[in-house]
């Protein structure tokens, strides 16, 4: 898995982007804060609570100047069924969703479960200047908190010391 100060390897996929395949790369988040989060699979119960989550939190996410870039192991063909379903996705995707059938964004983080062929719920935050800022991971069966993904951007963007539960507009530690 890369690590924290690392420099984010560059990569290159297609993508769906608000309905649309489009082909996206590293190249284009240069010089933005970024999130790329992965989840194992399309069609399945918990991913879809992760990516109405992130969703949601776009204008917050934006208003910080962060780029949100979900990812999977699925085709593009599988993210446009998936996300065109209104049960599921009763507001549109609109953030970027890489479809990594070559498993090459997904390797070039570390974030395959090889022996499934699907990505491990991870979450990797890059600065402005590529540096991967931090990295988390979780085992299939369990979400994570696309607010708390928020925070943690925020409280590097700050450039203090960030206590447990800080939140942005706060006081510093120390």
């Amino acid at each position: 898995m890369i690590s924290i100060g690392m420099q984010s390897p560059e990569w290159s996929a297609t993508a769906y982007v608000n309905g649309e395949e489009k082909a996206i790369s590293s190249a284009d988040y240069k010089g933005k804060w970024h999130v790329l989060y992965w989840y194992p699979l399309d069609f399945t119960f918990v991913c879809p609570t992760e990516i109405k989550g992130f969703q949601a939190l776009l204008e917050d996410f934006a208003d910080d100047g962060i780029e949100v870039i979900g990812a999977s192991t699925d085709s593009y063909f599988s993210h446009n069924a998936w996300f065109a379903d209104r049960e599921t996705f009763p507001q549109v995707i609109t953030h970027p969703v890489l479809a990594d059938t070559a498993h090459s964004v997904t390797k070039a983080f570390g974030v395959l479960k090889e022996d499934q062929g699907v990505a491990y719920r991870a979450t990797i935050i890059v600065d402005p200047e590529g540096i991967v800022r931090s990295v988390s991971a979780n085992d299939l069966s369990v979400g994570r908190n696309p607010e708390e993904t928020l925070r943690t951007v925020q409280a590097l963007q700050s450039g203090g010391l960030c206590g447990v539960n800080w939140h942005k507009g706060e006081g510093f530690v120390g």
